[in-house]
């Protein structure tokens, strides 16, 4: 029985969801969108396919073919749910609200942002686990590395055996392989499709004005004291947000509403997409969006490290 091949360049950014950003190349042709790069704001940005575009090397590092099938099941349905909200009836199909509130919890968990908040977790776990060990059982531990070594350790030393030694569980083996974030985001995705499922989808359409999307998409929202805070956890959050096209933005509220937006709203949740961007964010070519981008990194400081 053959087995399903690892797949290398994961889309963290689905390609139905940026062809949503796309127009006719000049020459007719392809459908093709702007990426911007964020770490090199003043080169010459050319049009790309999507195909082209957000993507990572290597997301999930190892046997990916299971989680790829799972973000399949839910994009194959993303279609007919767009299609739906650009027909102004996004709400008429339980069927349709559903893969959207899926398609907002998809790009929130597929993301480098997850990824980062994964490995600093189990860091920090790794941390107070030799932390705990090193206080708790140290004369277990003297006696261990006497036996391994022949020396008599202690203080910094011991904490340092004890790091090896858990470096040496299977746990951490398959963290260091990738097999432990490939299990713990399929895990984490039906989670918070189970949290959300207690949500209900709003779409916002700006009065003026584009929305772009970022390589990071999916954010946590809040706003305190008139300042659009994001990147906290899903459970602290006022809102999940995802631009699914220059027009619409989806967000996790309390009922299922259409909303308009003023320029002035659109411009904020750009500027969070270009803030919580990896490296790029992408536009529909004619948006002019380019020297709003640029006047946000100069805002934010130089990102040209």
């Amino acid at each position: 029985m053959g087995t399903a091949q690892h797949t290398s360049r994961q889309h963290l950014v689905s390609q139905v969801l940026l062809a949503e950003f796309t127009a006719p190349e000049p020459k007719g042709g392809s459908q093709q969108l702007l990426p911007f790069d964020l770490h090199h704001p003043g080169r010459v940005h050319k049009r790309m396919h999507p195909r082209q575009c957000g993507w990572f090397e290597n997301f999930v590092a190892v046997d990916s073919a299971s989680v790829e099938a799972l973000w399949g099941d839910v994009e194959r349905r993303v279609p007919a749910a767009i299609a739906a909200v650009h027909a102004g009836t996004p709400f008429a199909n339980p069927r349709h609200v559903a893969t959207l509130r899926d398609l907002i919890v998809l790009h929130f968990v597929r993301s480098l942002h997850y990824r980062d908040m994964h490995t600093a977790s189990f860091e920090r776990a790794r941390t107070r686990l030799v932390a705990k060990v090193t206080r708790k059982y140290p004369e277990r531990l003297r006696l261990e590395a006497l036996r391994e070594t022949g020396l008599h350790l202690s203080g910094p030393s011991l904490g340092a055996f004890a790091e090896l030694l858990i470096e040496r569980h299977s746990v951490m083996q398959d963290h260091e392989s990738g097999k432990f974030f490939r299990a713990n985001i399929e895990d984490t995705f039906h989670k918070m499709r189970d949290l959300a499922s207690t949500w209900r989808v709003e779409v916002t359409t700006p009065e003026s004005g584009q929305f772009l999307i970022g390589d990071s998409p999916a954010l946590t929202l809040s706003v305190e004291e008139g300042r659009t805070i994001y990147g906290m956890a899903f459970g602290d959050a006022q809102t999940l947000v995802l631009p699914i096209g220059p027009r619409h933005l989806l967000s996790l509220g309390r009922q299922e509403v259409t909303i308009t937006v003023s320029q002035s709203f659109v411009d904020r949740l750009n500027a969070v997409q270009i803030h919580a961007a990896h490296r790029y964010v992408y536009m529909h070519p004619e948006s002019g969006l380019e020297p709003f981008v640029a006047a946000q990194l100069r805002l934010a400081g130089d990102r040209t490290a």
